[in-house]
């Protein structure tokens, strides 16, 4: 909820905890329905369902959803330049119809070697895509016919014909065009990888949006890798993934500002990823992920909610001795909500 001119409430001593699939590509592709099936019968609040080099999404959601209980699914974030509208409402319909599970949509712009080298397609006036993307899948999730003739994307003539899932609808956000996108049009905005001071700026500055636009702000989401009690192979896959954003514009200047500029003016000479991977100190991992004991996780939680984060997804960290990242989130089952600290 947003207050003043300088803040926001969240009136929670610690976020919201929903998980994400890690999709870590050092693990055994379906290693992902071994963390949906403890998200599930932990009872987390959420679980997401991404997209990268391995598995479709509205594959393996549908798999998912007929192996678990009752977990709601959140869908992507897909690109908005790679899939269209009607691709994302009929995937999103069909899934939701087919399990009867309650299925919400993510949307967010992707990276260019993604969009431009995977798929081959042209990454352009991300935060226009956004905006008519975001409008489109309103009218189809709700079961509403779709003429589009927008500036980047045009569709005409469909409606679902599967049951309107009527989802709620997240934004990735992170530069100036898509917070405002988000403020305006999301009912939930997500961050990611970000320090608790830089996900409170970001809320601050959706917030001031939405309150501009005479909206009620979106709910706040931040994905956080995690792993709860790490041993030295978790360490270091958190800290291989973020060898690819420490010299990306944003991500550097907050890694800065944590006090890593060393590293960052390294990352940014273009060193061998093998000796930019050396570089990274524990503490800049630290920074951006829940990581240590169950006390410091916790503690870190509290820091995003004092940021004004409503929601942390946890990322959990896979390796051979914590397969699905399943002791971290047995560990985090309960935190944010005691009464389900004794689900199994």
């Amino acid at each position: 909820m947003c207050f003043g001119s300088t803040g926001l409430m969240n009136t929670s001593p610690l976020p919201s905890v929903g998980v994400s699939l890690g999709l870590w590509q050092d693990r055994p592709s379906d290693e992902v329905v071994v963390t949906a099936l403890a998200a599930d019968r932990l009872d987390f609040n959420d679980l997401w369902i991404g997209e990268m080099a391995t598995y479709d999404a509205f594959a393996l959601a549908t798999v998912i959803a007929e192996r678990t209980r009752r977990i709601p699914l959140t869908l992507g974030p897909f690109a908005v330049a790679v899939r269209d509208p009607v691709m994302i409402a009929m995937g999103v319909a069909s899934v939701a119809e087919l399990t009867g599970r309650r299925v919400n949509v993510a949307i967010g712009s992707s990276s260019p070697m993604v969009v431009e080298q995977w798929h081959g397609r042209v990454q352009r006036r991300s935060a226009q895509a956004l905006r008519e993307m975001s409008g489109a899948l309103r009218v189809l999730l709700a079961g509403e016919k779709l003429n589009l003739d927008g500036e980047v994307l045009q569709s005409h003539g469909y409606r679902l014909r599967a049951a309107p899932p009527r989802s709620e609808l997240t934004i990735a956000a992170f530069g100036t065009g898509a917070i405002d996108v988000a403020a305006t049009m999301a009912d939930r905005m997500v961050v990611n990888l970000v320090t608790p001071e830089l996900a409170g700026r970001l809320a601050r500055t959706m917030c001031e949006v939405a309150q501009r636009a005479e909206r009620s702000a979106p709910r706040v989401a931040a994905w956080v890798t995690a792993s709860v009690d790490p041993s030295a192979d978790s360490f270091e896959q958190l800290r291989r993934g973020i060898v690819g954003y420490l010299g990306a514009p944003g991500y550097g200047e907050m890694f800065s500002e944590a006090g890593f500029e060393e590293v960052v003016a390294f990352a940014r000479q273009g060193p061998h990823p093998r000796d930019l991977l050396a570089a990274i100190p524990d503490e800049l991992v630290r920074s951006i992920s829940l990581i240590g004991d169950l006390d410091e996780v916790r503690a870190g939680l509290a820091r995003y909610a004092e940021a004004g984060v409503d929601e942390v997804v946890v990322v959990p960290s896979s390796v051979s001795s914590d397969p699905g990242g399943v002791h971290t989130l047995e560990s985090l089952a309960g935190l944010s909500n005691p009464s389900r600290s004794g689900a199994k």
